[in-house]
Parts: C-alpha cells; structure tokens; sequence
C-alpha cells in the first residue's frame, strides 16, 4: 500500500488501524466538514448487552464548521460515563488493567477541540501497539486527492465501511457471536501487544 489520507477518530475502528499499519505514508484530514454520526466523535464498544456506542456531544454552531474548529462540549458528563461503560465492558478481558492507566487520561483532560482529541488518542493507541505511526496533517481539502494516495477517509462513516475482519476472541462473544471492526480499544484489551501481528495480516 502507498500514501494514505485518513481521518483522525476517537479510538479509530480496527479499520483505520489495518489501513495505517499496512501504509508507507499517513496523511490525517485536517480540513473538511465536521460531519454527524460518524467515528470522528464516537466509537464502538462490546458490552454485556452487545453492541454499544460511545458519542461525544460537540458544540454545534449554524454554519458548517471545520473538524480541527469542531468544539467538546462538557455539560453532559460524556468523560465519566464512558470510562465507567470502557470499565464495565472489559474490566474482565485478559490486558483491561495493563492499558487501563493510559488510556484513562483522556477522560480526565478537557480538550477545547475534537481534533486534539483524536490526535491523543491516536498516540496512545500507537504506544499500546508498540508502533510508530507517525502522519502528516493536510493543509487544504481536497476532494480528490492525488493519484499516489490511497483515500480511506470514508472509514469514518461506518455504514461506507464494509470491511470483514478475522475473528478473535472477545469478552462476551459466547452470548452475542463475534462483532465486527469496533474499536481498536477491544482488540487491544483483548490482544495487548498481539494486536499488532493481527492487524499486518488483515484485507482492506
């Protein structure tokens, strides 16, 4: 694989981190539209219900407004409830404790912007993997980026991301079956530094 051009999210799909691994080259979309219901402000978790969403609520504003301008917003306690839900889901997967330190700080920084957010944790991930996936952020949208970079910023947009990952264990999948391309927050907890191997070896 070449170049690619990626959005940043909050603790991306496994998706975004089989693109990136298998990448020469990172570029992060730095200039387009804050778009709703996407993974550039929520991700997915395996719980004891199955399926679950974690949503960050941003500051809306009339007019269209870039991703790196987009605003948290803090009235709804979003921090504490998703720890406790990241908690609840995988406080019994084999490496919750190991990774449970770092990824903790997020929930207890107030970041201005979603941007900065995605970016940290991005580098958390990466210090959990044992990798070093460093990008370079654009400097203007592009809608149609050049020839030699590879566009996988529709991984943002679950319902455009069809990729079939290979199964591996999870926590609850003997109620509900193996769930798809969540966050890589459940691969890490459930593979630690093995995630890495898997996620060299998968298509997309």
């Amino acid at each position: 694989m070449n170049n690619i051009l990626i959005q940043p999210c909050y603790f991306a799909p496994i998706s975004n981190y089989v693109a990136m691994m298998q990448a020469d080259k990172i570029y992060f979309e730095n200039n387009d539209n804050f778009q709703k219901q996407t993974n550039r402000n929520r991700m997915y978790i395996y719980s004891a219900n199955g399926l679950q969403m974690l949503n960050i609520p941003v500051k809306h504003l009339k007019e269209s407004k870039a991703f790196k301008d987009t605003e948290i917003e803090y009235a709804f306690g979003w921090q504490k409830q998703h720890f406790k839900s990241l908690e609840a889901a995988y406080r019994t997967s084999p490496f919750f404790e190991f990774f449970e330190d770092d990824i903790r700080k997020v929930f207890e920084t107030n970041y201005k912007y979603m941007l900065d957010l995605n970016l940290d944790t991005h580098q958390i991930v990466c210090d959990s993997l044992g990798v070093n996936l460093d990008y370079e952020k654009t400097l203007e949208y592009q809608k149609e980026p050049s020839q030699d970079i590879v566009d996988f910023r529709h991984l943002a947009d679950g319902k455009r991301d069809t990729t079939i990952l290979q199964s591996y264990d999870q926590v609850f999948e003997q109620k509900f079956g193996f769930i798809n391309n969540l966050s890589i927050l459940d691969l890490l907890f459930n593979q630690a530094r093995a995630a890495k191997d898997y996620l060299l070896h998968q298509k997309i």
